[in-house]
């Protein structure tokens, strides 16, 4: 998630929580987004977040990697609060197939980035930027 205009700009649906699932969400992030140097991209304290290749990564963008403090709750607390939005307004149940998830995810998401009306940012759209 995009903290300042509150958009999804990378995700990815995979049955495990691997380098390889992150590594392409954060790939289509970048290509969405295409951001500056200097950009700041914090996660929580996932081993997959470390890994050799997703640091690589986030150096040769010139990004700033940050992750939360160790024990520390709220270190990722905007997007811990989109996921629960999004488990919450998704209706989230097992889904016949990951085809079916796929679809009604990115369709959620749509509705998300363009439809809804975020409370951190005074109940605006998100920013289309």
């Amino acid at each position: 998630m995009d903290l300042f205009s509150r958009r999804i700009v990378g995700w990815h649906l995979a049955d495990n929580m691997t380098e390889s699932l992150v590594l392409r969400t954060l790939r289509s992030a970048v290509k969405t987004r295409q951001p500056l140097p200097g950009l700041i991209h914090h996660t929580d304290r996932g081993g997959q977040y470390a890994g050799n290749e997703y640091c690589l990564v986030l150096r040769r963008d010139e990004a700033l990697q940050s992750m939360s403090r160790e024990g520390d709750c709220y270190g990722n607390a905007f997007m811990e609060s989109c996921f629960g939005t999004i488990k919450i307004e998704l209706e989230m149940t097992d889904f016949e197939s990951s085809r079916q998830a796929r679809k009604e995810i990115a369709q959620y998401i749509l509705y998300y980035d363009f439809d809804r009306r975020h409370s951190g940012i005074e109940y605006c759209l998100s920013v289309r930027a």
